[in-house]
């Protein structure tokens, strides 16, 4: 399912500088600058919001992680071609500052989530969790890679929420997560740090506060994973991926979001 907020946002300006990798299900690769003169044996996966490889804003962040961490920065095309939103559907975001009207459910429900029922189905939980199962083992074997990172925002950061109880991943970005359990929360046995939002339909103050304290009641126990939790004022749901590029405020709490994120990666990916 997808609130209002999944259908708005912007497309940042710039233009990716990575490339389509075929041999690894079509993901999109931002190199590590240094990989003429030095190797990397750490590597970042960007899981998508529901506009997925189309929008470009995710490549973006791709170039930006890999400039900052010296690594190598995937972004897997986990929808396998059929994103759950076209990116034609995506709007100017309206009426931020006021809360989400069951008029705006409603119209999101008609417009953007029934016409897009099918690739929502055949990109349903388990079937995304499988490709990555398959994807981030690829990488290791292909690439050598000793640790690996996701950042995952809104339905990303769902994602990334699941694979963190795997154990395929070093550390975990969850940014303004789509619908997730308690119970997914409880199964984190990888270090995460959450980037929230101010105002988030899915991602409430209050479900915010009951995932801090699992993880928090877990210090003193061999069950406990460092972790962090940052809320930016004055964003809604998508602002770390989506930004409103009208608003100086939410770009810079956008900047700052992938600050959090790079930083969280060189604490935890680097022995």
């Amino acid at each position: 399912m997808s609130c209002p907020r999944c259908a708005q946002g912007y497309i940042l300006p710039d233009e990716p500088k990575g490339s389509i990798q075929p041999d690894f299900s079509g993901a999109y690769l931002a190199p590590n600058p240094d990989a003429e003169t030095t190797t990397s044996d750490r590597a970042v996966i960007v899981l998508t919001d529901v506009f997925g490889l189309p929008l470009k804003n995710p490549k973006l962040i791709a170039d930006t992680l890999a400039e900052r961490l010296r690594c190598d920065v995937w972004v897997p095309d986990y929808f396998n071609g059929r994103p759950i939103f076209r990116l034609d559907d995506m709007e100017p975001p309206e009426r931020e500052d006021d809360p989400m009207t069951i008029w705006d459910w409603l119209r999101v429900l008609w417009k953007t989530f029934l016409p897009n029922l099918g690739a929502l189905w055949s990109n349903r939980s388990s079937v995304v969790d499988q490709r990555l199962a398959s994807f981030i083992p690829l990488l290791k074997e292909k690439k050598g890679y000793k640790k690996i990172g996701a950042v995952g925002y809104c339905f990303g950061g769902s994602a990334c929420i699941r694979l963190a109880s795997t154990g395929l991943i070093d550390g975990g970005v969850i940014c303004h997560p789509g619908p997730f359990s308690l119970t997914q929360v409880r199964a984190i046995c990888t270090p995460v740090a959450w980037v929230c939002a101010e105002r988030d339909e899915f991602f409430a103050n209050s479900k915010q506060h009951e995932s801090e304290a699992e993880l928090a009641g877990r210090k003193g126990t061999d069950r406990f994973v460092d972790f962090e939790f940052k809320e930016y004022k004055g964003t809604v749901h998508g602002f770390a991926c989506r930004p409103n590029l009208e608003k100086p405020e939410v770009v810079e709490s956008y900047k700052s979001a992938l600050d959090q994120t790079a930083s969280w990666f060189e604490k935890t990916l680097v022995s």
